[in-house]
């Protein structure tokens, strides 16, 4: 059955703005779990821009649910992860000047050194998950190093469907859609899990929903948008439910 990870960086984003204490990301995480969240998911960036060490301690301390801990492949995150055993690590690209994770790891140009910090993370006990674009290359490149699970990068299908005037039949974002399909079939045929992600939000988030062999959705900034005007809880509950209604009738 399809599950719901619920981002939570940018309860924190909004504590920053005011440097303050309050909205506490660790207070948003239970408000999700509540309103149906299967697990927890946060990037701890090497800026601290949002979260922040002490919010992934607390999470790992109180967090009643699968704690993802979103990261880069440096040897501090990694030895924080090893530290703290959130249930997956997945690893990202990240820069300084980025807004957000702008596109999936290269994982072909630095397959030694993911093979080993996947290695050091499984003697953890921690499942290792990737986050990268739909292309085969990458996956079979994820296969080698020994990742778990793929995470694709459904960003392009999320901007082809707003451009396209949230037309979901657009050539477009059908296009698009199956380039995340066919990843999806490349990622079970190696024997690892599906999950998907980045940019869904409450329009464009069925159509991946349905597709045959996902495992996981993890969506943060749509739902934290929501949560302004219904409420966390309330904002869990309806794109859980979108998404649950999308699976049971799967492509």
């Amino acid at each position: 059955m399809i599950e719901l990870g619920v981002n939570i960086d940018h309860v924190a984003t909004i504590r920053q703005a005011r440097r303050t204490y309050e909205p506490d990301p660790v207070w948003g995480a239970v408000e999700a779990h509540l309103g149906g969240a299967d697990g927890i998911t946060v990037h701890l960036r090497e800026d601290r821009r949002h979260i922040h060490d002490a919010d992934v301690r607390r999470l790992r301390e109180t967090t009643q649910i699968k704690l993802n801990l979103e990261m880069a492949a440096t040897d501090e995150m990694v030895d924080i992860a090893c530290t703290l055993k959130p249930e997956m690590a997945m690893l990202v690209p990240e820069g300084r000047h980025e807004v957000t994770t702008e596109g999936g790891l290269d994982i072909l140009a630095q397959e030694a050194r993911l093979k080993d910090v996947i290695s050091r993370l499984a003697d953890a006990g921690i499942v290792t998950s990737v986050f990268i674009d739909a292309e085969v290359a990458q996956i079979e490149a994820a296969a080698r190093i020994g990742a778990s699970v793929c995470e694709i990068h459904t960003g392009p299908y999320a901007h082809a469907f707003y451009d396209k005037g949230r037309d979901a039949e657009a050539p477009a974002v059908l296009a698009e859609l199956d380039k995340v399909r066919v990843a999806g079939q490349a990622v079970r045929q190696l024997g690892m899990r599906f999950n998907a992600g980045h940019a869904l939000n409450y329009y464009n988030v069925q159509p991946i929903a349905r597709l045959a062999g996902i495992r996981e959705l993890h969506i943060g900034h749509a739902i934290v948008s929501r949560a302004i005007f219904v409420g966390l809880r309330e904002a869990v509950r309806e794109m859980k439910a979108l998404m649950r209604e999308a699976a049971k009738s799967p492509e």
